[in-house]
């Protein structure tokens, strides 16, 4: 697996969940914007691609309370809306730096 899609450590402060990725950068994922990203069959409709989740409905203070590695190639989040079906694969994770809402640092 290259070094940008490996993980050095995942935790959880008051506000983001802390990845730091496999080529030392490391980002900082607010825990509104992943629950509002996620691709389950219950945020998404299957053969549309279509957002069902409704942002008004995800509360400005939702927190993530627990994670969790799926295999060797995503993440799953446990949610305080009690919300835990979703799978975040790393590449997407990885995607998702590119993005305003994601801080990240370092890298090669």
């Amino acid at each position: 697996m290259p070094d940008e899609l490996s993980l050095r450590d995942v935790s959880i402060d008051a506000e983001h969940v802390v990845i730091e990725w496999g080529d030392g950068m490391t980002c900082r994922y607010p825990f509104r914007y992943l629950r509002l990203q996620c691709g389950c069959a219950g945020c998404v409709e299957e053969m549309t691609g279509r957002q069902i989740l409704a942002p008004s409905t995800v509360p400005d203070n939702i927190l993530i309370v627990d994670h969790m590695p799926v295999g060797r190639y995503a993440m799953a989040f446990m949610f305080t809306d009690g919300h835990s079906t979703g799978i975040y694969p790393l590449k997407d994770l990885r995607k998702m730096s590119q993005f305003d809402a994601v801080l990240c640092e370092g890298g090669s």
